[in-house]
């Protein structure tokens, strides 16, 4: 197995989920709608479900990523998961406000670069995205 295994998983996933939302930027408008509302309604429950799905994929990849040293020491992996959804949700954001939906696609390399440098091990800081293929 690569190393570089759980990193490029960890990317995969980042891409794939700024895909989806520049392939259908619908989805996110409803759901930021939705939340609005103080109720709880089926699709809230239906959203946290999935976010609770997210959430253990990604503590997955970044537990084997720790596992094979590729985070720094004592790395925080709930608070990585955190802006690791913050990252995504933060590009889908300024995508939106913008009417730049497309843009979320080309921006989100440097984005995650800049996270993983942040969890690499010290010897792997000068990790790009490209180099977790």
């Amino acid at each position: 197995m690569n190393k570089l295994a759980p990193l490029a998983a960890l990317q995969a996933v980042f891409m794939a989920h700024v895909d989806f939302v520049a392939a259908h930027p619908g989805v996110p408008r409803v759901i930021f709608q939705e939340l609005q509302h103080a109720q709880d309604t089926a699709l809230k429950a239906r959203v946290r479900g999935l976010m609770q799905q997210y959430r253990k994929l990604l503590m997955g990849l970044l537990e084997h990523a720790q596992a094979q040293r590729l985070l720094a020491p004592g790395t925080d992996r709930e608070a990585a998961a955190v802006l690791f959804v913050g990252s995504v949700q933060g590009l889908v954001m300024q995508s939106l406000i913008s009417g730049e939906v497309r843009a979320m696609a080309q921006q989100a390399p440097a984005v995650f670069t800049i996270y993983l440098r942040g969890l690499a091990a010290t010897g792997s800081r000068h990790l790009r995205a490209k180099d977790t293929p």
